[in-house]
């Protein structure tokens, strides 16, 4: 550390600290602040299935060309386990057939009438 300088002596007037350094345009730069993120709106799903989302799934879900858990659950607002257990009721009863499966996602199309038979 250099030795301190003292005011009193020497050539008698004081030095401020503003005057001796030039202004620099910079200066401290602000910290970043971290965005909070994207803030998704809650889904309030059904759990259970009322009269009227019933009947709409038994409207016109075998009526879609693609049908999959996913796509059943988001157009009549139910979770996504509740349609799972919907589309095997309707495979059971013969309103859609299965395409594929997966371990995670099963695909189901509508059932069409065989000619011939």
């Amino acid at each position: 550390m250099p030795p301190k300088k003292d005011a009193g002596k020497g050539s008698g007037k004081q030095t401020s600290k503003k005057s001796d350094k030039p202004t620099s345009g910079g200066g401290k730069a602000k910290k970043k602040k971290w965005s909070k993120g994207k803030v998704r709106d809650k889904l309030n799903n059904l759990v259970l299935f009322d009269k009227a989302t019933y009947d709409k799934l038994y409207k016109e879900v075998p009526s879609y060309k693609l049908i999959t858990p996913s796509v059943v659950s988001e157009r009549l607002k139910i979770r996504g386990s509740l349609a799972r257990f919907a589309l095997k009721e309707l495979l059971n009863k013969g309103l859609i057939k299965q395409v594929d499966k997966h371990h995670s996602q099963i695909i189901y199309t509508r059932a069409t009438k065989e000619e011939g038979q």
